[in-house]
């Protein structure tokens, strides 16, 4: 039996993850015609079902044929490039954009400093869908680096950004790697303030518990970040979906007396609570 249940603050949805997915579903309440989502809304499987079960898919960039006039496109939060902006808006669509606010300051800037003769470095995930969208804004010409252990600057300036869910250490790592070849550079800390907070109370939490729970997806990059950070402080850290892939051990262990939780941004509040649910019923009365 447990002593204590210990829910990380600011865990679970972000600001922009939920404004998408109560966008989404908004649209779809005021309207009968087909509601796509460009690409997945969000890492997380549970929130596709629910969506899929409301009658909102994903259409891709191969899917857009299908698209009529009368349906509507709603863009995640990841955002997307200019490129393919247009491309979606000549379908003839209805297009919601709710790409998230932070990202699209990250879009700005990336223009901005590349009218301007700036190196682009971005530091994140070069599959990451919002990495990818926001190379669009320097015309694909960006430098991606996780940590900047191999980056190679050719250019006298530098503008760097972060993927709003990177890791703080990691843009500090860049930013250290890219002054030593550069004689100007700017970075812009882009990592969201939800993020850094989330990250900084999963840290606190994992160092006072003897098992830490990371909920969400393991195709999430902010969940799998939360879950590297916990690790570091808990060894017996694990990566779960839902309330059923709580090991059974920790339900039966007698040595465990403090379990911590937190969530990724994609994460919504009823899986998070059925997590709790659980474990609360293990809880010493």
């Amino acid at each position: 039996m447990f002593k204590e249940v210990i829910l990380a603050e600011n865990a679970g949805f972000c600001f922009g993850v939920k404004r998408a997915v109560d966008t989404s579903l908004e649209a779809k309440k005021s309207s009968k015609e087909n509601i796509y989502t460009f690409g997945p809304l969000v890492h997380n499987k549970n929130v596709i079902n629910k969506l899929n079960g409301e009658g909102i898919y994903e259409v891709n960039d191969e899917g857009l044929q299908k698209v009529s006039s009368e349906d509507t496109i709603v863009i995640r939060s990841h955002g997307v490039a200019p490129q393919l902006m247009k491309k979606i808006k000549d379908t003839g669509a209805h297009v919601i954009d709710a790409t998230c606010p932070y990202v699209t300051a990250i879009h700005k800037n990336i223009k901005k400093y590349y009218d301007l003769g700036y190196q682009i470095v971005i530091v994140g995930d070069e599959k990451h869908p919002e990495v990818i969208g926001s190379n669009g804004w320097c015309n694909n010409t960006a430098i991606i680096t996780r940590d900047g252990s191999e980056i190679n600057i050719t250019a006298d300036k530098v503008c760097i950004v972060a993927q709003t869910t990177e890791k703080i250490s990691n843009l500090e790592k860049v930013k250290e790697a890219v002054s030593k070849q550069c004689k100007e550079v700017v970075t812009f800390n882009t990592i969201c303030s939800a993020t850094k907070e989330r990250q900084k109370s999963a840290e606190e939490t994992s160092k006072i518990v003897d098992v830490m729970l990371v909920v969400g997806s393991s195709t999430s990059s902010n969940t799998t970040k939360l879950y590297e950070i916990c690790k570091k402080n808990c060894e017996n850290t694990f990566f779960i979906d839902n309330s059923n892939e709580i090991p059974s051990w920790i339900m039966e262990s007698n040595e465990v007396k403090k379990v911590g939780v937190t969530a990724g941004a994609s994460t919504p509040d009823w899986i998070i609570q059925e997590v709790l649910d659980k474990l609360y019923s293990n809880l010493e009365k």
